[in-house]
């Protein structure tokens, strides 16, 4: 499945549907080219759950902790991680508990450390704006694109 973003509200948009979506412990890869619209997903997905405030991109973090209500939200992004021990260093495992959603950009530079997806998001930049597809690897993430509807 394919789908045109045409706008950053839009994005944002989409990523709120994904959180509305989104009712347990989940790991959603965000897969795509610098600049395609990563972050502006996540800000959606997390001003949809009810976060307030800004949301940056956790590039010289590797990851910003949220807590909005019950629900424990790890947003990481792996793009200057030099290599996959450093998850390790970080203390990933921690952050892998039950009940908390994961939204990691640049998953394939954890390599073997980072967490399996149940749900992958790619972006590609498109003529009209963005293109969006996904790929479901669970149960829980074939719920969760049932819930959005576009199954």
């Amino acid at each position: 499945m394919s789908y045109i973003i045409p706008t950053s509200e839009a994005m944002e948009q989409v990523g709120a549907q994904f959180a509305t979506a989104c009712h347990s412990h989940c790991t959603i890869y965000l897969v795509g080219d610098l600049g395609v619209g990563k972050t502006t997903l996540v800000r959606g997905f997390l001003h949809a759950l009810g976060h307030p405030g800004t949301v940056k991109s956790p590039t010289y973090t590797l990851v910003e902790p949220y807590q909005i209500g019950n629900h424990f939200i790890y947003h990481f992004d792996l793009y200057r991680l030099s290599h996959p021990e450093e998850l390790e260093y970080l203390g990933i495992r921690d952050y892998l508990e039950e009940n908390v959603i994961c939204l990691i950009e640049w998953p394939e530079r954890g390599g073997y450390i980072t967490p399996p997806p149940d749900l992958e998001i790619q972006l590609y930049h498109h003529v009209e704006g963005r293109r969006l597809e996904w790929k479901a690897y669970t149960e829980t993430g074939i719920a969760i694109v049932q819930r959005v509807g576009w199954s």
